[in-house]
């Protein structure tokens, strides 16, 4: 397995280990306290749980190298077990939402305001600890799976942080409407995490293409080779830890085959040196080529500095 594999392993297992740490205290919190918002919490952990044993499969998965029925590799089981934490973080806010407006009217009041404090503190820790090795992860290996995870368990630190004024504020200073009003605004805010966490699952399930700051550079790269004068017909997409790119370029019309095969290499090379996790597949045409369509193509190369 690659290193990135082993690092996005871990940053799995990481986070499968504080879910269920947090799962037992936040369980006992909330069957102490009563209150909607630790309630909240607490089922935002059992979704962490399952959607971390689900990155977990993911990023094992993404890092199997490809096989006869893979040819690809296998980098898009990282989306999928992404999409499946959206899905799960979107559910999670409908039920804390529900149960919120249901106490609301109901006026129910928390108990064990300190214990429940106490709890948060304890998630907000291990919260934290957590979230720097993610982020340690994700600047090594640009994991979607795991960054899915990262702004999941960043929305925990505000989630903790309110349920903790939820308690305060309905049992000491007898605001009983303040806990079902920050569980209603708990879930507005994981549904809100989930829809922006969605496009970028979406972009690699539907093969978007690179940013334009991206290709940008890459072509700067190929228009660094003297034998290139037009780049078209370029493609690119991501899967898992991987991208891919296809394009044309135009070279001398007299080049022989082996001198072509040459400049195709040293094109290679050059990209890969920066571009360490691409999948290149080059197609050279005669310089002036025209396409079917009756069109050579855009030529993509930077101007020359």
């Amino acid at each position: 397995m690659s290193e990135s594999g082993r690092l996005n392993r871990s940053a799995a297992i990481a986070s499968i280990s504080a879910a269920t740490l947090l799962l037992g205290v936040k369980g006992y919190a909330a069957w102490a306290t009563g209150s909607t918002a630790m309630l909240g919490s607490l089922a935002d952990t059992v979704l962490d749980l399952v959607a971390s044993v689900a990155t977990l499969v993911g990023v094992w998965i993404a890092a199997s190298p490809p096989d006869d029925k893979h040819r690809f590799g296998h980098g898009k089981a990282e989306a999928i077990a992404a999409l499946f934490q959206i899905v799960l973080i979107s559910i999670s806010a409908l039920g804390i939402a529900a149960r919120a407006v249901e106490q609301f009217f109901a006026g129910g009041r928390v108990a064990a305001a300190g214990e429940g404090i106490g709890v948060s503190i304890v998630a907000i820790v291990v919260t934290f600890a957590l979230l720097a090795w993610q982020r340690h992860v994700i600047r090594r290996t640009g994991s979607l799976a795991i960054t899915t995870d990262n702004v999941h368990y960043q929305s925990d630190l505000l989630l903790n942080l309110a349920v903790i004024a939820a308690l305060a504020l309905d049992q000491y200073a007898g605001l009983t409407g303040a806990d079902p009003v920050f569980g209603l605004a708990i879930a507005g805010w994981l549904g809100w995490s989930a829809w922006g966490a969605s496009k970028d699952v979406l972009d690699q399930l539907m093969d978007h293409e690179w940013p334009v700051e991206k290709k940008q550079r890459f072509l700067a790269v190929l228009a660094r080779h003297p034998d290139i004068t037009n780049v078209h017909d370029l493609r690119t997409r991501t899967s898992g830890m991987r991208d891919f790119v296809q394009f044309h370029v135009w070279v001398d019309p007299d080049m022989t085959v082996r001198e072509a095969h040459r400049v195709m290499d040293e094109i290679e090379l050059r990209l890969q040196a920066e571009f360490p996790d691409v999948e290149i597949l080059i197609h050279p045409d005669p310089a002036g080529h025209v396409g079917e369509a009756g069109s050579a193509g855009q030529d993509l190369l930077p101007a020359a500095t």
